[in-house]
């Protein structure tokens, strides 16, 4: 009998897993893929909402468990999937700039935001009213982690790249049965697929998409993260993605010719220098309606569990939210309110 069914194979679930094999806790993930948005992510790990100059939702222990986290999994997997850098945010103007200041006294924020504007040096990105530099931020690359990782669990036969079948779940109040597999529970991470669950698909998921373009500008050699209305995330190389389109009505999967179109003229805004689009990327990202994730286990059914709707910021949520859902199952610890699935209890116990 495994400790725990996973099903999905984004951010949360594999996430989730590592954890559970930290603890040397059992388990077998199945998935079929389906869901592509945490393999198309830029990856950008960032604690400030730059739009707005406030921290995100727990700022300080998503980002320390972050840390911890991929710190650990690099080390166990002897890859490097995380690349420090700063993200420099470009001004409009110079109340942007005394914004950035007040902001950064506040104590929340005063870790990341440094009262050193940065003179642009780079050619490519003129910025006349200077930049704003955020520390400790970063690049990860999911898709990466997320490969290494699931053809390490393919080999050993913890992942099964298969589509999860729920009319042949059986459940029990104290274990699950799937297929001839026994676990004593089964979480779900399925993303945007949650729609689909039919124990789980009255949460009031709200998809959101995103499109992003991959381009090349061998002549941008941009070192930093660049954020102003859209962002610019240096891949290696010559590569770079652009993004910063979201289509919360848009609920297909389909790259559209408006949001390249709008894309190109943000990039353009962005640097001066030549650049290729190679590839126009688009996903659903998992939302839910009061921007918080959804952790926890279904009311009527104990051994049934959610992680999901970590949003656009799922890097940095992934961690801090399975290590909470492995302390409520193994240590009994409290959801905190704001993420717990039982703040829908009612939609719950209609299924």
């Amino acid at each position: 009998m495994f400790d725990f069914i996973i099903v999905g194979a984004g951010l949360s679930g594999v996430t989730f897993a590592n954890i559970l094999q930290q603890h040397q806790k059992s388990f077998c993930l199945i998935a079929d893929n389906s869901q592509v948005a945490s393999h198309i992510a830029d990856g950008v790990y960032n604690p400030v909402v730059l739009k707005r100059f406030t921290p995100i939702w727990r700022s300080a222990e998503t980002m320390l468990a972050a840390q911890q986290f991929y710190t650990q999994v690099q080390n166990n997997t002897h890859t490097s999937f995380t690349y420090p850098m700063s993200v420099l945010r470009k001004f409009t103007s110079v109340e942007e700039q005394n914004n950035w200041f007040t902001a950064s006294d506040k104590p929340l924020l005063s870790p990341y935001l440094s009262t050193a504007l940065v003179s642009p040096t780079n050619p490519a990105v003129p910025a006349p009213y200077l930049l704003g530099e955020v520390l400790h931020t970063g690049r990860m690359d999911v898709n990466a982690y997320l490969t290494t990782c699931l053809t390490r669990w393919q080999a050993e036969g913890f992942f099964y790249p298969k589509t999860f079948d729920y009319q042949s779940l059986q459940v029990f109040n104290t274990h699950v049965a799937y297929q001839g597999v026994e676990a004593r529970h089964i979480v779900f991470c399925e993303g945007c697929g949650i729609s689909k669950n039919p124990f789980f698909s009255t949460l009031p998921m709200r998809p959101c998409k995103g499109e992003t373009l991959t381009f090349s500008a061998p002549s941008l050699q941009l070192q930093h993260i660049l954020k102003s209305d859209g962002s610019v995330v240096p891949l290696g190389g010559d590569l770079y993605t652009v993004g910063g389109i979201y289509h919360p009505e848009d609920l297909e999967e389909t790259i559209t010719h408006q949001a390249r179109l709008t894309l190109i003229e943000k990039l353009q805004q962005m640097i001066t220098c030549p650049f290729e689009i190679i590839s126009h990327q688009a996903a659903l990202r998992p939302t839910v309606a009061d921007r918080r994730p959804l952790v926890g286990a279904h009311p009527l059914h104990p051994t049934l569990w959610v992680l999901n709707g970590l949003g656009t910021r799922g890097v940095l949520n992934a961690p801090y939210c399975a290590q909470v859902l492995y302390e409520a199952v193994y240590e009994g610890k409290p959801i905190p309110p704001e993420m717990c699935v039982t703040r829908f209890k009612k939609r719950l116990s209609s299924v």
